[in-house]
């Protein structure tokens, strides 16, 4: 496996002049967009011209260095945090959930977050703030909030979505966008739906600082595969609601400076990996009617890893039969383990502070969700991530644009944590809670 990147020493040499002023501020994610899938577009076959527009006219990373473990809400959250999944407190995707009660809820609510945000930044230097669909936004301090939140796909979601979104935005409401698709549609055309109603509402409220989620690639490369014909057809929609959004924001104010992310690269996957039958045969976890009645330990799968949560921290006897159980797992070539971080190490690396070791796996593996499956089987998705984020093929993207923005080209490799403070700097606020200072 290829050693960890130092984060420290990443950052690009490119200068932020002290004198820089501040303009408005468009942030919007691509869920899952590969640095390549922009510098090497001709090659892979991709009709995105806003995209290349964007970076060959502003400043782009060669790559950006993501956190671990490498999921969408740790990555969101550390893109506008600028801290580690260790210091914000989002660890994962799905919340550490034993017995299933919350029934595989994520890590919606902003409450959790346990540092400054850019929009606790944007409020502080007297912006206004928008934000459509960001990861970890229920009751964000954003004044007009459209948040990720969904729990069945019942219609009844969209009554959650209006009661939780600031009032008068959803449908519903006299002077409301259209309908704004439910929380738990990841489609490309749910993206169309949400970048219209951002353009709209970037129009009408002029915001100082906006966030938006698209999440359609991400959830086409995980069912096709990162390089697949399905997954360059949804990014050349997506580069069509760029140009849309970014007309929208210079529309409101010549001087918006946009700043296009993603939170992870995409590897393509063919085995998924039974991590509950050892613990099960073990005895590390018992199960009544189907459903955990008790544990000791349980895997917290988080896509091309794995976090491993002891009942009992303090209980030495529990973490050496863990311990051996993992080394055992690690030793069988077929189940493709890459490494088994201990505790200090997940702490040295910024990952989750809940887990007491995590399981990185190699290309190719991921973590399977049935108890009851063999202990290997084909994939069930075509691409993954959740991978140790020192991988190369884990790098996601940053793109600045804007004729407000106060550098150009090539800013080289970019540690995750240092673009939020950047952000904060460009729109005139400061995160001084961040790791890592701007990119200068």
């Amino acid at each position: 496996m290829r050693r960890f990147l130092p984060w420290l020493g990443l950052i690009a040499a490119a200068v932020l002049p002290a004198g820089a002023g501040a303009a408005p501020l468009l942030l919007i994610s691509i869920d899952g967009l590969r640095p390549g899938d922009v510098a090497q577009a001709d090659a892979r076959g991709l009709k995105i011209p806003t995209l290349r527009k964007l970076a060959a006219e502003g400043a782009h990373a060669s790559g950006v260095v993501g956190v671990l473990p490498s999921l969408t809400y740790p990555s969101h959250t550390t893109l506008i945090t600028g801290a580690s999944p260790a210091r914000h407190g989002i660890s994962n995707n799905l919340t550490f959930d034993p017995k299933g009660i919350n029934q595989t809820g994520w890590y919606w609510y902003a409450e959790d977050i346990r540092v400054p945000t850019l929009w606790d930044a944007a409020r502080k230097a007297g912006l206004k703030t928008l934000n459509v669909h960001w990861p970890v936004s229920v009751g964000a301090p954003v004044d007009a909030n459209i948040p990720q939140i969904w729990r069945t796909g019942h219609e009844d979601d969209r009554k959650l979505l209006r009661a939780l979104a600031t009032p008068g935005l959803v449908d519903g409401a006299p002077d409301a966008i259209a309908a704004f698709p439910q929380g738990i549609d990841e489609s490309v055309d749910a993206d169309a739906a949400r970048s219209d109603a951002a353009a709209t509402l970037i129009g009408r409220l002029k915001p100082g600082f906006t966030t938006v989620y698209l999440a359609g690639l991400d959830h086409v490369e995980h069912e096709h595969g990162p390089d697949s014909a399905e997954a360059r057809a949804a990014l050349e929609r997506i580069d069509g609601m760029i140009a849309k959004l970014t007309a929208a924001a210079v529309a409101a104010d010549p001087d918006t400076v946009v700043a296009l992310v993603s939170d992870h690269g995409f590897l393509p996957v063919s085995t998924d990996v039974n991590l509950f039958a050892p613990f099960l045969q073990a005895g590390l976890i018992t199960l009544e009617g189907g459903k955990v009645k008790d544990w000791q330990a349980m895997p917290w799968l988080a896509g091309g890893g794995a976090g491993v949560v002891l009942a009992n921290r303090d209980d030495a006897a529990l973490r050496d039969k863990v311990a051996k159980l993992l080394a055992g797992l690690k030793a069988d070539p077929r189940l493709g383990i890459a490494a088994i971080l201990d505790r200090a190490e997940i702490v040295r690396r910024g990952g989750a502070q809940e887990a007491d070791f995590w399981i990185s796996f190699r290309p190719g593996f991921e973590t399977g969700r049935d108890p009851s499956a063999p202990m290997t089987a084909p994939s069930v998705t075509r691409g993954m991530h959740g991978y140790d984020p020192a991988y190369p093929e884990m790098r996601s993207t940053l793109i600045l644009w804007g004729k407000a923005l106060p550098w150009k080209g090539d800013l080289g490799e970019v540690d995750m944590r240092a673009i939020a403070p950047t952000l904060a700097k460009l729109m005139g606020g400061a995160l001084p809670t961040a790791e890592l200072p701007p990119i200068r």
